[in-house]
């Protein structure tokens, strides 16, 4: 005999959960376009020679991500494929996202658009963007 614990208020806390985060989601990510699926995290870190962009995408293959810089706009677009269901298996929870992603990012005037690099290695893609050497100033003599 099995005995099976009753929770009856599990689903109402379950369900505020689940639009808790759709509102959140909604309120924090205006950076992803109106046709994402899902948005991948994002860290951002500023040094003094460069940006540095840390983004979450387990499970999508890097060479597929689309990086583009267009008018101080960054854009990193792609898509991870659902994962397949083994056969005589039901699923009975669905985590993690699958669809497409797009996170755009302006850059500051800053940023040397032409030094830009990306790569991924272990489910995160890196991007770094150098910052311009800045114009220093310089002493002018005058002449007599």
């Amino acid at each position: 005999m099995n005995v099976a614990r009753y929770e009856p208020w599990s689903l109402h806390r379950d369900l505020w959960q689940e639009v808790n985060k759709m509102f959140d989601r909604a309120a924090t990510n205006d950076t992803s376009g109106a046709t994402a699926d899902w948005v991948p995290p994002v860290d951002i870190e500023e040094y003094a020679d460069r940006f540095a962009l840390y983004i979450d995408v387990p499970g999508v293959d890097p060479t597929s991500i689309e990086v583009t810089l267009e008018k101080g706009v960054l854009t990193i677009a792609g898509s991870r494929a659902e994962a397949e269901k083994p056969e005589g298996a039901e699923r009975r929870r669905m985590e993690r996202a699958s669809g497409r992603f797009h996170r755009r990012f302006t850059l500051p005037d800053t940023a040397d658009a032409e030094g830009v690099t990306a790569n991924g290695r272990n489910g995160v893609l890196e991007i770094g963007i150098p910052k311009r050497a800045a114009s220093q100033p310089r002493r002018i003599a005058v002449s007599a």
